[in-house]
């Protein structure tokens, strides 16, 4: 409660990852206008105007067990002012499903692509769309899924060029990179 009212006293957005129900109750003590999002574990305080959300960030899945980890991903990216434009459950195990929304995939200005089990996803994806494409890796699978480490190394050893990698589980850091890309940078005042 204490960060939280700290940083809002000098910003005017808060964004929690990682948070739990009562997280959320305790940063509602201080901010009334506090929201929570259960499924991705996101505590957010955004008290700035309305603005346009910039450039285009697209996130998409392989399966329906990765949508928390996306959804952290996606309402970081829209928080730190993106437009954001979610593709779920497009896995290489209907690649049809993908490949229905080239014209999507072609929009944006940079991808993240969220996938565990194996982890191709984020091969498949770069190999189809000229933007980068930042590849989250998820702890979500069967087998010898090892956690995510199985999905982490598939997406280490890719050789689609293009693709970055972030730790398992990390949307948050999925988000940052791609803010990075897809809003230009503004050289500071000499």
């Amino acid at each position: 409660r204490s960060i939280a009212r700290e940083m809002l006293d000098h910003g005017e957005v808060f964004l929690g990852t990682r948070a739990t129900a009562s997280h959320f109750q305790s940063v509602a003590q201080v901010a009334s206008d506090a929201r929570y999002f259960e499924e991705p574990h996101l505590l957010v305080v955004d008290r700035r105007a309305e603005r346009p959300a910039v450039g285009h960030i697209v996130v998409v899945t392989g399966g329906t067990a990765d949508h928390p980890v996306a959804e952290e991903a996606a309402i970081s990216a829209e928080v730190m002012g993106n437009r954001v434009t979610r593709l779920f459950d497009v896995g290489i195990a209907g690649v049809h499903r993908l490949l229905a929304h080239q014209e999507l995939l072609h929009s944006a200005r940079a991808i993240i692509a969220v996938a565990g089990m194996e982890g191709a996803l984020p091969s498949l994806v770069t190999g189809l769309v000229s933007c980068p494409v930042i590849a989250v890796p998820t702890s979500v699978g069967y087998g010898a899924n090892l956690g995510g480490i199985a999905a982490l190394l598939t997406m280490l050893n890719s050789c689609a060029s293009g693709l970055a990698v972030v730790n398992i589980d990390n949307g948050f850091g999925a988000a940052a990179m791609a803010t990075r890309i897809n809003r230009p940078m503004v050289a500071p005042e000499a």
